[in-house]
């Protein structure tokens, strides 16, 4: 199980590197087949499919893809309750636990539960916290939410905490795909200090100081996905600095 490794890996201190594909961002198969292909080579441990916001009907088509062309597991990140496909490996079940908009926290899931039952699909229970000083992003836009201010840690550290408390089993920081800024070092590691769940961080991690910053700071997972778009060669040097990590 999905879970059961995340946490294994965040006992023994080894850090995890997930792929995340926007569907409305692939636009053949050719360059999505590269990406995979060069995810496979260089040890990527997961691909995540979705985003805040998916208007083509590229979802199911992506996964399947993905799933028959690598042996990396499938975690649906969706955007809605809309955003299911039972023939990927897990989904983050994300409660938007940074913002207030009932819809988010629960009202989504309701509707989702039922579906996800009955389906094979491995329901990692997520407390989502966004971060950041710019309220104009996509996920911002569609949740109705306000991000945590990067300079105000502790409020995240108190999101974190509560999430724990209310049974979630993974936190995840995320400064929003193409985000101008990453989640800032010292809110990861008062998070980190604060919780004893593993922790995903992702958004604006664009550079490999980036990475090694966020990754010694105490996040278990990272998650790439516009620089990864940008420039493919980012998930060898990426993997890289993970592997040298958890020698």
């Amino acid at each position: 199980m999905i879970l059961k490794t995340l946490v294994k890996n965040k006992e023994n201190n080894k850090k995890s590197l997930s792929i995340l594909i926007d569907p409305d961002k692939i636009y053949d198969t050719k360059s999505l087949a590269k990406l995979v292909d060069l995810s496979s080579d260089n040890g990527v441990d997961y691909f995540m499919i979705g985003g805040s916001l998916i208007i083509s009907d590229n979802l199911s088509e992506t996964v399947k893809f993905v799933k028959n062309r690598s042996e990396i597991p499938v975690i649906l990140f969706p955007g809605s309750n809309l955003h299911i496909d039972k023939s990927a490996d897990a989904i983050l079940f994300l409660s938007l636990i940074s913002g207030r908009n009932p819809e988010f926290l629960i009202g989504q899931h309701v509707i989702a539960a039922p579906v996800l039952k009955i389906s094979n699909l491995e329901i990692l229970s997520t407390g989502y916290i966004l971060v950041g000083n710019n309220a104009n992003t996509t996920v911002a836009h569609i949740s109705q939410t306000f991000p945590i201010p990067t300079r105000k840690p502790e409020i995240a550290v108190c999101t974190a905490i509560a999430g724990e408390m209310l049974g979630m089993k993974l936190i995840y920081l995320d400064a929003g795909s193409g985000a101008s800024e990453e989640v800032p070092q010292g809110m990861i590691e008062q998070v980190r200090k604060s919780i004893e769940l593993p922790l995903i961080v992702g958004g604006g991690i664009n550079t490999l100081e980036k990475v090694n910053t966020a990754y010694k700071a105490g996040a278990d997972m990272l998650v790439l996905g516009t620089a990864v778009e940008d420039q493919l060669k980012f998930i060898g040097e990426v993997a890289g600095i993970k592997d040298q990590m958890n020698r």
